[in-house]
């Protein structure tokens, strides 16, 4: 058993006691594992400035933690447990849901072709063979588009300019100017781009822009008050929230927690918090917001590791200074959302460490 697990299984029964928890019934709620126990081993992954998570079953908070600090060197506090934070590409998850609402309506189907459903694609060449890759395709990471993003996070072009706002039309010249990285629907090759254009879709066929298109069919009909999706380039987080860095020559570790939100868009633009993130996959998962055949479709192969023996999904996101990553059981009803800051480039133990800190909580003693 590692060792999150054992710090959390050994003090469990004390832990239950003091949440009024219990043992779980049909009728009540599950165990459910220390959240700030978990958040603190977290904490201690190198490269980890500060950490957030909430858990929830039917949509009421059963757990909290907060580790590490809101600034870098443990400067600034701790950060509130429903802080504000990105999202990052959790966005591509409300970006599918929205357009497969379209292909619910009769607007589109899965099917069509790029070039068929936003012609610009084709007639400014703005995508190569436009006219073959289809709608699934980028759904599913298998259009073979390259991406406008350098590789991992060292290149933070065109996030830096706090200036300019980016259009789906200026990410797709540059993605453009690159070499394709296969044919279309011959493999898997995870790219922003797919989601950028899908966001260029919605915004053409419902004449809307995608942040309005959020809000009125996610946003409010779910409540989620404290989510937005940013339109000005210099727009950034709103109220206290945790930090996130990246090394720079010499050592020095230079905050990154204002990027350009336009460069980012429908495929990781979306700040929220814990609450909010729960809601959104709570109704997903119950089909409040898709037919099941549709639903299907919001996900896409990844290959990352299943969580409490592939009874709970997950839903990941990274960036700049930044990771997060959202689980909920297959009913929908027992979820945990965590967003982290960080200091380096790579943190290859820190997803590792999150999901053992979802298997402490949401089934703990397994």
């Amino acid at each position: 058993m590692n060792r999150v697990a054992v710090t959390v299984a050994a003090g469990l029964a004390c832990v239950l006691i003091a949440q009024g928890l219990g043992p779980a019934t049909s009728a009540t709620r599950p165990r459910v594992g220390d959240v700030q126990r978990a958040l603190d081993e977290v904490a201690e992954v190198a490269g980890v400035v500060g950490v957030i998570g909430e858990a929830y079953h039917d949509g009421k908070r059963v757990g909290r933690g907060s580790a590490g600090s809101r600034l870098i060197d443990g400067a600034g506090g701790a950060i509130p447990s429903d802080a504000r934070y990105r999202a990052w590409s959790q966005t591509k998850r409300m970006t599918a849901t929205v357009l497969l609402q379209l292909v619910e309506e009769g607007r589109l189907d899965v099917d069509d072709t790029l070039g068929a459903v936003l012609p610009s694609t084709s007639e400014r060449d703005l995508v190569e063979r436009a006219g073959e890759i289809t709608v699934r395709q980028l759904l599913h990471h298998r259009s073979g588009i390259p991406d406008y993003t350098g590789p991992g996070t060292t290149d933070l072009r065109p996030f830096d300019d706090l200036t300019t706002r980016h259009t789906w039309t200026d990410l797709a010249k540059i993605s453009r100017g690159r070499a394709r990285t296969s044919e279309p629907g011959e493999q898997y090759a995870y790219a922003n781009i797919n989601y950028i254009l899908l966001g260029a879709v919605i915004e053409r066929l419902t004449g809307d822009t995608l942040a309005a298109q959020f809000d009125r069919r996610l946003f409010r009909p779910l409540g989620m008050a404290r989510t937005y999706l940013p339109v000005r380039p210099d727009e950034g987080i709103r109220g206290p929230h945790g930090h996130g860095y990246l090394p720079q020559p010499g050592g020095v570790a230079r905050d990154v927690d204002r990027i350009n939100p336009t460069s980012l868009w429908a495929a990781g633009g979306v700040i929220s918090t814990a609450r909010d993130l729960t809601t959104f996959y709570r109704a997903l998962a119950q089909g409040r917001l898709l037919p099941a055949h549709l639903r299907d479709l919001v996900e896409y192969p990844d290959g990352r590791q299943s969580v409490c023996g592939g009874t709970v999904g997950l839903s990941t996101g990274s960036g700049p200074g930044g990771n997060t990553v959202s689980f909920t059981s297959a009913d929908g009803r027992l979820q945990f959302a965590v967003g982290a800051t960080t200091s380096t480039r790579d943190q290859p133990a820190l997803r590792p460490a999150l999901f053992r800190a979802a298997e402490a909580v949401l089934c703990p003693g397994r």
